[in-house]
């Protein structure tokens, strides 16, 4: 396929916002694509080169794009970066260029020579690398048409966003392997195991879905992480996950995922985080620890975290945060230490565990740490077996007492759950008025809201008074939908320090965009003063869950749900009553957020 092919369904898929219509186009894609590109295409859709675990980065800020397109068509810099901040986007900056000094007819390279040449400029790396990224990426606009030179412009500096994410391209898969969407579930299962992509894409074009079943979980290629439900009581949960039931200590720290295998004469360590981003680097004294595991190959699940042994002591988030940093790497791993508890096997000298129930799991975990030298760095997570909710509320209340978030409860005859969220666990977390009795001693663990809240920040306005310093005074949060949208929950703009307003504020500025995203749903009196595209999530404490006309999440009139006679309520959005900023969540993307489906049960589980 010519790229310039490729671009002409870039340009339909931006133009549309139906999910029905991107999975259409998508399927078409996939149908013309060669069974040599059809992973590569699956990338560039994303606007990426390889899965977000290869940890390839362009390094191409919009500031060296300007001087790349003032190179590529002969412009001078400066009236380069009038255009841009005219238009807004440096895709149509490029077109503009393209169309005016360079017109080119139609056809220009394949799909697979651009993007062999955008990998090639990727990897450039050592001294004079920027002058020959210049000289490299001008080279290569040179030789696109128009639109074809407004897509590739966008890719290196992360705003390609078409308006879908990997599970539309799943979608899309199953349209074009067997004709309807019924297949999506087989397909992202293997998704959830080698969460790459490009390669699912080529194995289905190549195979069709009987492919699938000879991808196994393999070291070196992440597992989508298991993830879990929300309950109130500890009653409910012995009743949804009993009779007995394991329970595990909540820890507030990074989801690590440890991958271990032997290569040549020694072994070799990769970690990723719950996004799947390659953190091998950032963790040395990990690395160095999981080298020392008896093992030929393993793939181990735990939270990495601040940790005195001496005093049993763990450190707060904010602390443990600290250490994910590209620099000044070794310096901080001295001054803070990470210990990782592990809480899960799923793979094991060359035997994939995923579909072993937890009991099992739990037990081979526990003979593999017998004999496990890890010098401390490495631990096993604490596990008890229990039916009675009162040992329950034991561990909540003691697990609360040390910092902790609270604890996990595991259903003992389960799988593990990639990808997945499920009452297979089960997490109970103290939040506001719950954690002050909690820690206080008194009564039950009954909190009226379930869970904090992951939103994706869509938008912010200006400040008044004092705020006017800090550039923006407020936001506007969404979760996701279904289809893949992002609907309006609530405003935040109390609850911030003066340090979180003038971070909000830098976040912004790398990430404000000309016009409200086409993936976006809100109400014409919530207008902002600044966009945001989606890319930062935030966690928010909340009082309650309630019911409101100003917001989208869950809002019938954008579901299609008839209303109900005599019921106002109905045509009312949820949002989040005194929310509070927690944390800013960059272990998560926008696909992690909360959906508009678990603030519709956690609404409906709040206590009266």
């Amino acid at each position: 396929m010519k790229f310039s092919e490729l671009s002409r369904y870039l340009e339909k898929l931006e133009k549309t916002a139906s999910r029905n219509e991107m999975t259409q186009i998508l399927a078409e894609v996939l149908k013309r694509a060669g069974s040599d590109e059809v992973g590569k295409i699956c990338y560039l859709l994303l606007g990426e080169l390889l899965p977000a675990y290869r940890g390839v980065e362009f390094n191409i800020a919009e500031k060296l794009m300007v001087e790349i397109l003032a190179k590529a068509y002969g412009a001078r810099p400066e009236a380069v970066g009038r255009s841009y901040q005219a238009r807004g986007d440096l895709g149509d900056v490029a077109y503009d260029l393209a169309f005016t000094h360079r017109p080119r007819r139609p056809g220009g390279p394949s799909v697979r020579a651009v993007y062999d040449r955008m990998l090639e400029i990727a990897e450039v790396s050592g001294t004079g690398s920027q002058d020959r990224k210049i000289q490299r990426f001008a080279g290569l606009l040179g030789e696109l048409d128009s639109r074809s030179a407004k897509y590739v412009a966008r890719i290196p500096v992360g705003k390609l966003r078409l308006g879908f994410s990997d599970a539309t391209i799943l979608d899309a898969l199953s349209v074009f392997s067997s004709g309807d969407k019924f297949a999506r579930k087989r397909i992202e299962a293997a998704y959830n195991v080698i969460a790459d992509i490009g390669a699912i894409a080529m194995r289905v074009k190549a195979s069709g879905l009987a492919g699938l079943s000879r991808l196994h979980a393999e070291p070196g290629v992440p597992i989508r992480p298991s993830l879990a439900e929300r309950l109130r009581t500890a009653e409910e949960v012995v009743k949804k996950a009993g009779p007995e039931v394991g329970i595990e200590p909540k820890l507030d720290g990074f989801r690590t995922q440890i991958h271990v295998w032997r290569a040549g004469d020694g072994k070799r360590v990769t970690l990723f985080s719950r996004n799947l981003e390659n953190t091998t680097a950032m963790f040395p004294e990990i690395v160095v620890a999981a080298r020392r595991l008896p093992v030929t190959n393993a793939i181990l699940d735990g939270e990495a975290i601040g940790y005195n042994p001496k005093t049993g002591t763990f450190a707060a988030f904010q602390e443990t945060a600290q250490r994910k940093r590209k620099y000044d790497i070794e310096e901080f791993a001295k001054k803070i230490p990470l210990s990782v508890f592990v809480f899960d096997l799923l793979f094991l000298n060359g035997e994939s565990l995923l579909v072993k129930p937890f009991s099992e799991r739990r037990q081979r975990l526990e003979r593999l740490f017998s004999r496990t030298q890890g010098g401390g760095t490495i631990r096993l997570a604490e596990s008890l077996t229990t039916g009675d909710p009162a040992v329950i509320e034991r561990e909540l209340r003691e697990n609360v007492g040390k910092g902790l978030e609270g604890v996990v409860v595991k259903k003992l005859d389960a799988p593990y759950e990639a990808g997945s969220r499920g009452f297979h666990w089960i997490k109970l977390k103290a939040t506001t008025a719950a954690l002050e009795r909690l820690r206080a001693g008194e009564g039950k663990h009954d909190p009226k809201m379930l869970d904090t809240v992951d939103c994706v920040v869509m938008a912010a306005y200006k400040g008044r008074g004092k705020r006017t310093a800090f550039g923006v005074g407020g936001f506007l949060l969404g979760v996701r939908g279904r289809d893949e949208r992002y609907y309006s929950i609530s405003r935040l703009g109390t609850g911030l320090s003066d340090e979180q307003f003038r971070e909000a504020r830098e976040r912004v500025k790398k990430l404000a965009v000309a016009a409200e995203p086409k993936e976006y749903d809100v109400e014409k009196n919530m207008a902002p003063d600044i966009w945001v595209r989606p890319s930062l999530v935030v966690e928010i404490l909340a009082d309650e869950i309630s019911l409101s006309e100003r917001h989208t999440a869950g809002k019938p009139s954008r579901t299609g749900r008839a209303p109900v006679r005599g019921r106002k309520e109905e045509w009312r959005g949820y949002s989040l009553r005194f929310p509070r900023l927690v944390r800013f969540r960059d272990d998560k993307n926008p696909e992690d957020a909360t959906t508009v489906a678990e603030i519709a049960k956690m609404y409906t589980a709040q206590k009266p």
